[in-house]
């Protein structure tokens, strides 16, 4: 996977700019801690200001598109965190755990190094209420496959709270669902590039050509148009938080 993210990783920062709202409940998940980890970090997205922050990421391309800042970068991966037990007040991880290949054992790895707050902003695999699944069914295949169901944290972390987060229409950060409201978004390959499912499945061509017809012809409004008076919608992400 740090391979993939090298590839990924060239325009990561652009297109994947860490949404101010989505960033505020994290924050707020991850209450009065002074020191956090931050797994699977990525070029720094929802790192949380005034606290001391420490990012563990696997993959050189991604460390090197952070922006300047005071986190301390270490470059591992989850399933190994180089650090003591319990040296953490909390830790978190954004978008990233259906890249890691022992989820479990990362999970426990968080844990291992933290006393309080383990925050995941992740997607529910069960979750079917997403109308670019209609184009790109392999995508929900893909995420059966990759993404821990939401019963797996509480077999790993015991009792969790799981609470949806609605995307806002205009959300700055370019992940699957970023673009629901703009559907014409998805034809981008550049939008595209920034998503690691599209580098995962097959067909692609095939799901873009159909929704490109239904756009110019209005199928697609015909059939998903009332998304259009949304402000904000739920595509199956969610945040689990665990004591």
């Amino acid at each position: 996977m740090t391979a993939l993210y090298d590839t990924i990783g060239r325009d990561y920062a652009r297109l994947r700019r860490p949404d101010p709202r989505i960033a505020a409940r994290i924050d707020a998940a991850l209450g009065d801690a002074r020191t956090v980890l931050n797994v699977g970090a990525g070029a720094g997205s929802y790192e949380p200001t005034g606290r001391t922050i420490t990012a563990v990421e696997p993959s050189a391309e991604m460390i090197a598109q952070r922006p300047p800042s005071d986190a301390t970068v270490v470059q591992a991966s989850a399933e190994d965190l180089p650090f003591a037990d319990g040296i953490f007040d909390a830790a978190m991880a954004s978008l990233t755990i259906h890249h890691w290949s022992e989820k479990a054992r990362g999970v426990m790895q968080m844990r291992r190094v933290t006393t309080g707050p383990l925050v995941f902003l992740t997607y529910d695999p069960a979750f079917r209420d997403f109308w670019l699944l209609d184009y790109f069914p392999e995508l929900a295949t893909l995420d059966e496959g990759q993404m821990p169901a939401m019963a797996d944290f509480e077999t790993w972390l015991g009792n969790v709270t799981i609470t949806p987060v609605r995307i806002p229409h205009d959300c700055t950060d370019g992940f699957l669902a970023a673009y629901w409201r703009r559907p014409t978004a998805y034809l981008d390959e550049q939008v595209r590039a920034a998503m690691s499912s599209f580098w995962k499945i097959d067909n692609v061509e095939h799901g873009l050509s159909r929704l490109k017809t239904d756009l110019e012809s209005g199928a697609w409004q015909e059939a998903y148009g009332n998304v259009l008076a949304l402000n904000e919608c739920d595509c199956g992400y969610r945040l689990v938080v665990a004591g």
